[in-house]
């Protein structure tokens, strides 16, 4: 029999069975009789005082007390006589379920009622059910305290004589399933698949601890960073805001119940399981899952487990002899439906070539004129430069990205850095330079979202093609360059042919620049405009049409005109055509062209075809002109897609 919270004494009352169909009275002249045995000897066994009795003849009586249910008399505690009955205490009988299903299970094959009791986690619970434990003098107790200091209340448990097993406690001889090995497990399986950002989702188990102490193990063996900002104890919005700031490739969970949570909360961001996000975690062995989603778990056996701490327990009160060795718990994945390779590792990267400064950003009435004095009443400082905005921009969209540009030694240069280290762009192509200024640009804007710009190069004029050439080994497994022409134009042209010498397609926005030397064209890819600096690239012609047909002719094989709200217009082998403007209410046009280069490349490395991956990028434009300043105003891969998929379904593959 199971009694669940029994709280009072087991009454007193004469010997029972229970079995066979109806209850019946049994004296020990009987059970005595069916063993084989004298009376004394079964009141020996039963009352523990049977050092002179042999194991066959012991474990003979046990067998007929068992078979027949057999109950004696309640003597009182400490008298030493055996009840048949264990005490299993738990923090909470819900989350070990489990477990103590194994437990009943064994317990009552073996001919042991038991007695459970939920302390919930309380101190003061515990201890009365400690109390009651005592005084219904059960032949030993499975224990799982609440805390360390819990065991001092051990000494109730000896006072009485009852053996207690201990449960899930850092102590010696703590029966615990190793969750710290789980945990490192898990995490060591991401980073098999070149997952570098792992985060750790904790739900509301009694191995969370555990399973934690294993991550950040596992992290620090490898060498990488133990950060606080990816652990998480809800599917919340902080974990949804690091997700879709790129900061998490990977999820480990502590149960199967919060990983299905966050799965669904990733559907609803439109990321895709596991080829944007991969996801496992731990379960119960015996729970069943939905077979949709299919989730990568192991399965942990916490009721195999529960079942083999009683075992060992009947040995011991029983003195039986025991051969069974501690099991290995050697789990496995079930399956890899959501664990994939990290798609960053996966993906060719994106190198960035281009300026670098601190932006000072000016709120004007109106755009100053010669002659002219203006006020305002607002300023906003942010680290900026095409070189800066591009990179942030493919952060942001799901991409690895290495900047390549020169810095000077002064305070701006640490923000710089800050910011970059920020979306986790690799900087090793930055050199700081001496006795000299990092760039800046002063930024007008006026109330209608027009702006012009004044640009202080410092150190990004002295970017030089040995640069370049010392930064090579980034362009290894890189899929796209993106240039500007802020920086010197030879500088320009070594970056072209460094990409091109690593399979690398090139894109360049030529942006202050009054003339490219004729053999640059041949190393561009895909050329991205506006109409001024087509004018002053080709004056000869005169339409845009005319104008990029012109520069085709001279080796470019992309030309994409930025027109403003009025969208833009592509020239490319097989078609041309004017593509529209996502509507935005402008509110700061500076950067648009930075936001649309990242996600044409951005979208060009996901696979879509030109024509698709310039109209997402025309959203991701009208994002950054839809609010103030550059690098705030760089949309993120979910938040972008989350838009298209409302405004062109259709559109997002």
């Amino acid at each position: 029999m199971v009694v669940i919270d029994f709280s009072a004494k087991v009454p007193y009352h004469s010997f029972i069975i229970h079995g066979k169909g109806k209850d019946s009275k049994m004296t020990i002249k009987e059970i005595a009789k069916i063993a084989g045995v004298s009376p004394s000897t079964v009141s020996k066994i039963i009352n523990q005082k049977d050092e002179s009795i042999s194991v066959e003849t012991r474990q003979r009586v046990l067998q007929v007390v068992k078979e027949y249910n057999y109950v004696p008399y309640l003597a009182p505690a400490g008298s030493g006589q055996k009840a048949m009955a264990l005490g299993i205490l738990l923090r909470s009988t819900a989350d070990s379920s489990s477990e103590l299903t194994g437990i009943l299970h064994t317990a009552q094959e073996s001919g042991y009622s038991c007695i459970v009791r939920s302390s919930f986690s309380d101190a003061e619970q515990e201890l009365k059910s400690i109390s009651s434990l005592c005084a219904n003098r059960v032949d030993a107790v499975i224990w799982e305290p609440v805390s360390q200091e819990s065991l001092a209340a051990a000494h109730y448990f000896d006072e009485c004589s009852i053996p207690i097993f201990l449960l899930n406690i850092e102590a010696p001889d703590s029966f615990c399933l190793p969750y710290e090995e789980f945990g490192s497990r898990l995490t060591e399986l991401l980073l098999t698949q070149k997952h570098r950002k792992i985060a750790c989702l904790l739900g509301q188990d009694p191995w969370s601890d555990a399973l934690l102490s294993g991550y950040r193990h596992t992290l620090f063996d490898h060498h990488l960073p133990l950060e606080n900002a990816l652990i998480f104890h809800a599917v919340d919005d902080l974990l949804s805001y690091q997700i879709c700031r790129q900061q998490v490739t990977a999820v480990i969970a502590s149960n199967s119940t919060i990983a299905l949570e966050l799965y669904h909360r990733l559907k609803e961001l439109h990321y895709q399981v596991p080829e944007d996000i991969s996801l496992i975690a731990l379960r119960d062995a015996d729970q069943c899952l939905p077979s949709q989603p299919a989730l990568s778990t192991y399965p942990v056996p916490r009721q195999a487990f529960g079942s083999y701490v009683c075992r060992c327990l009947l040995a011991k009160i029983e003195k039986q002899e025991t051969t069974e060795s501690v099991p290995t718990w050697d789990i496995q994945l079930d399956q890899d439906s959501t664990l994939a390779v990290c798609r960053e590792n996966n993906l060719p990267r994106i190198v960035v070539v281009g300026s670098i400064n601190i932006d000072t950003y000016l709120e004007v009435a109106q755009l100053p004129q010669s002659g002219m004095t203006i006020s305002t009443n607002t300023s906003s400082v942010y680290p900026g430069g095409k070189g800066i905005n591009q990179s942030i921009g493919v952060a942001k969209l799901g991409h690895r990205v290495s900047l390549i540009g020169n810095v000077g030694e002064d305070l701006e240069s640490i923000q710089i850095y800050n910011a970059l280290e920020q979306y986790g762009i690799d900087t090793a192509g930055i050199k700081r330079q001496g006795n000299i200024d990092t760039g800046r640009a002063y930024i007008f804007v006026d109330s209608n979202g027009n702006s012009t710009i004044s640009i202080l190069a410092g150190a990004n004029n002295t970017l030089t093609p040995q640069d370049i050439q010392q930064s090579d080994k980034l362009f290894d497994h890189c899929g796209y360059c993106l240039i500007q022409s802020e920086i010197p134009v030879d500088a320009v042209l070594e970056a072209c042919r460094v990409a091109h010498r690593h399979g690398a397609k090139t894109i360049l926005k030529p942006s202050a620049c009054k003339h490219f030397p004729p053999e640059l064209f041949q190393e561009i890819d895909i050329l991205v405009p506006n109409e001024a600096e087509l004018a002053t690239l080709c004056p000869e012609a005169h339409s845009v049409e005319e104008q990029s047909a012109n520069l085709r002719k001279r080796g470019i094989h992309t030309v994409i005109v930025t027109l403003g709200e009025h969208g833009c217009y592509v020239n490319t082998d097989g078609w041309c055509r004017h593509i529209p403007a996502a509507v935005f209410k402008t509110v700061d046009n500076t950067g648009a062209s930075d936001a649309f280069i990242s996600a044409l490349a951005a979208y060009l490395l996901y696979g879509y075809g030109l024509e698709d991956a310039v109209r997402v990028a025309t959203y991701a434009a009208g994002f950054v002109i839809a609010r103030e300043g550059v690098v705030p105003a760089l949309i993120d891969k979910a938040s972008l897609e989350s838009y298209i998929h409302q405004a062109v379904p259709n559109l997002l593959h």
